[in-house]
């Protein structure tokens, strides 16, 4: 039997792991053999406050995927906190614009309204966000792109919202 079949279901070895697979510049995974678009820091390197702090700076800077990236880590290192929650909702915002930039409207409008569901939950000023402000533009944003007021694909006119 070969070693892969032996052991513990499920735990990963260095031997069954796969390559980074590359990817373009919004996410989507590409042929193995293509070159990466994509160039994110060790999120898993990090401590939360500098994942959260690394978040808004790729959020300003519209690299949606990695700030969804970033806040993904974040959320789960607070795991306990009660912090995890918010994290959660910031993490899905950014994978609602990805999906906004990549012109899947269903995908962009649910991930916003969980994420502004998410945001919401907590009080203004909590980790220095105005978080009735960044729900209701999570709200906006999901209402205009329902209403075909925001156009999802590369070129939406989305401005990132204030973190």
């Amino acid at each position: 039997m070969p070693d892969e079949a032996t052991g513990k279901t499920g735990v990963p070895s260095e031997r069954r792991q796969k390559p980074e697979r590359p990817r373009d510049g919004l996410g989507r995974p590409l042929a193995r053999d293509a070159v990466n678009q994509l160039h994110l820091p060790d999120f898993d390197s990090f401590p939360m406050e500098e994942n959260d702090r690394l978040g808004r700076d790729l959020l300003r800077q519209r690299n949606y995927f990695g700030a969804h990236e970033a806040w993904e880590t974040a959320w789960k290192q607070a795991r306990g906190t009660g912090d995890e929650e918010l994290f959660k909702g910031l993490s899905q915002m950014g994978a609602g614009y990805v999906h906004l930039l990549r012109g899947n409207a269903h995908g962009a409008m649910a991930l916003l309204r969980r994420g502004a569901r998410r945001v919401k939950g907590y009080p203004d000023g909590t980790l220095g966000i105005a978080t009735a402000r960044l729900a209701a533009r999570l709200e906006d944003d999901a209402a205009a792109v329902e209403t075909g007021k925001l156009l999802p694909g590369p070129d939406a006119a989305v401005e990132p919202p204030e973190v």
